[in-house]
């Protein structure tokens, strides 16, 4: 006699769920993989850092240097400041307190060649309300003296509102181009800008500030971003495939 009908599980594969989740797997795994990546670079750089900072300093003699080799060493170097070619780093808050950075150029002793110094931070005038507006310099030291600081290859990047004023001296920037300031004064510019440490010699220092931010690593945020996305895709493949299964009936034999 024929036997009743008896209920069990079976896929049933559609097409759009199928599309969305594959999108969603492929989305995940790439997104995780860029953040694998970063977390990769940010201890490699990490390590680098430590690395560097137990380095004696490098003596700059005016040499064109690469900036990959010299990034986050400790420099020193001898000569003058070119006074006539002040810049400011603007939308700069260190503290709470709004501020600019003060950028000079420093001839290399021996040399025709120059290097960009941030020689500090200067507080914003809370009574200047000016596009533009900025603090008065404190004034470099005169004649050949020897600083100290941090070679990095670039200042950090703030929100650029309207168009970027061409570099002049006095000029109030919001992100730095090394490659812009030589063009526009014909210094020749190592690659690179020094964030001074300590006093200047025979430098009228009053006002400035050194507190140098060091690089953001966030290693561990990198690796929870990155499970997250994992997390993300393995979650739409078990939905596709929890919701895929149906009742169905079959034969029993």
């Amino acid at each position: 006699m024929p036997s009743s009908p008896r209920a069990g599980l079976r896929f049933s594969f559609r097409a759009i769920p199928f599309a969305a989740t594959l999108v969603l797997v492929i989305l995940g795994i790439a997104l995780g993989n860029w953040q694998t990546r970063r977390a990769f670079d940010k201890t490699a750089l990490q390590a680098r850092l430590n690395q560097r900072a137990g380095a004696p300093p490098l003596v700059l003699d005016g040499a064109l240097q690469d900036p990959a080799a010299v990034e986050f060493r400790r420099v020193r170097v001898r000569g003058r400041f070119v006074v006539g070619w002040p810049l400011f780093l603007d939308n700069r808050p260190l503290d709470g307190r709004s501020g600019t950075i003060l950028l000079m150029p420093f001839t290399i002793a021996g040399s025709n060649r120059q290097v960009l110094v941030a020689r500090g931070w200067l507080p914003r005038d809370p009574g200047a309300t000016a596009p533009g507006a900025r603090p008065a310099p404190p004034a470099p030291p005169g004649g050949t003296v020897t600083i100290e600081g941090i070679a990095v290859t670039h200042a950090a990047r703030v929100l650029q509102l309207g168009t970027a004023p061409r570099p002049a001296p006095g000029a109030v920037l919001q992100n730095l181009d090394i490659g812009e300031v030589a063009r526009a004064s014909g210094l020749d510019l190592q690659p690179f800008l020094v964030e001074q440490t300590g006093a200047g010699q025979g430098a009228d220092d009053s006002g400035l500030v050194r507190k140098w931010p060091a690089p953001a690593l966030d290693v561990d945020r990198h690796k929870g971003y990155a499970f997250q996305w994992y997390a993300l895709a393995a979650m739409a493949l078990v939905f596709f495939l929890v919701t895929g299964m149906r009742r169905g009936s079959r034969q029993a034999g």
